[in-house]
């Protein structure tokens, strides 16, 4: 699960769902708050989670998040103080000394991109899923890399000529994924879609069938939505929600 951006609503959902399909290890890939109204309410509860034996990488609205930029740019930035403010000493101190990449056996999990995880690339296109592949293979010989940061879900594997190729899953349809196979996953984004698909997304991997399946998850962003402007955030970051855009 990845780009949560404090909306419980979302989590929630989707946490409920993964436990009805039986996942017994969760992996959180950043970018916990910004945008959304509960930053708090996320991260007590994926601390909990993390307590519990759940993994959890930072992400760039975290970071921003620990340490709010001066110069307002976008709405990322413009939410991070406000972001900053609802969030305790407890819960700053997790956001701020979370890592980057987290890896087991030959699967890495990071925010954004394995090649200088720190800088937030976007994991976009078959370019720079091959950038993130080759340093992850190179740096962590690791062949699967789970990343967010895109809010989109996609599967980039070798075609026929060993090129990476971008897949769009079907939600709900398992996709063989083999140890031996390298890939790049992007798992797209719990709170905030960007598809104009309002339901929220999160990934699952079968490491006993090898086998890969994304899912969409219906949850109230009505009520989301609503949350944001009772909190006085900028109305668009609601209307987000409500189109899925």
């Amino acid at each position: 699960m990845s780009d949560i951006h404090s909306n419980t609503f979302a989590l929630d959902a989707c946490l409920k769902h993964a436990s009805d399909q039986g996942a017994d290890q969760l992996a959180f890939l950043g970018d916990l708050v910004g945008y959304g109204a509960d930053p708090a309410g996320v991260v007590d509860r994926v601390m909990s989670l993390v307590q519990k034996g759940a993994w959890f990488v930072k992400g760039n609205h975290d970071a921003m998040a620990v340490r709010p930029p001066s110069l307002i740019q976008d709405s990322g930035s413009s939410s991070a103080a406000w972001t900053h403010e609802q969030l305790n000493a407890e819960h700053l101190d997790f956001l701020d000394h979370a890592q980057l990449t987290v890896q087991r056996d030959s699967a890495l999990f990071t925010h954004a991109s394995a090649r200088n995880p720190d800088k937030w690339d976007y994991v976009d296109s078959e370019v720079k899923a091959q950038l993130c592949l080759d340093a992850a293979l190179n740096t962590h010989q690791a062949n699967h890399v789970f990343v967010g940061h895109v809010h989109h879900q996609h599967l980039y594997y070798p075609g026929a000529s060993r090129n990476l190729m971008r897949f769009t899953p079907t939600p709900g349809v398992a996709l063989p994924a083999p140890s031996r196979r390298d890939m790049v996953v992007t798992i797209g984004s719990v709170g905030q879609p960007r598809d104009k698909d309002t339901r929220a997304m999160y990934a699952l991997y079968d490491t006993e069938a090898e086998k890969l399946c994304f899912y969409r998850v219906v949850y109230d962003h009505h009520a989301a939505a609503i949350a944001i402007r009772q909190a006085g955030l900028p109305a668009h970051l609601a209307h987000r929600l409500e189109t899925g855009t």
